[in-house]
């Protein structure tokens, strides 16, 4: 059984798909900018809610720090870029595939 869990690297703009201690995939992200920095800390997954509307593309995935999130975008060229309110953005279809892995409760590391 996969013991998944993500670690967000704000210095390199990635998102870190882990089973247990072994890297399965890697994905580009933006983050909050500079007056609105994603918190650094350890959180979960709390819901997932598809097509959410507004700026956060195809999938919104509701961290327990509220009004924080990993969600789509309907600016793609954000990624990679400081550029959000806190949350991490991801490419629409890189948020899809991650929400197939992770189950709510999944252990969210951000760090900078």
């Amino acid at each position: 059984m996969p013991q998944y869990r993500i670690i967000v690297d704000l210095t390199d703009f990635r998102l870190y798909l882990l089973d247990v201690n072994r890297v399965i995939r890697a994905f580009p992200v933006a983050i909050g900018k500079m007056l609105t920095k994603t918190p650094t800390g350890e959180y979960f997954i709390i819901n997932k809610q598809p097509n959410p509307g507004g700026p956060f593309g195809v999938l919104w995935m509701g961290l327990n720090k509220p009004h924080y999130g990993i969600h789509g975008t309907n600016d793609p060229s954000s990624i990679g870029k400081s550029v959000s309110h806190g949350c991490i953005r991801m490419y629409n279809e890189d948020v899809l595939q991650l929400s197939d892995y992770v189950p709510i409760h999944t252990r969210v590391t951000i760090r900078s």
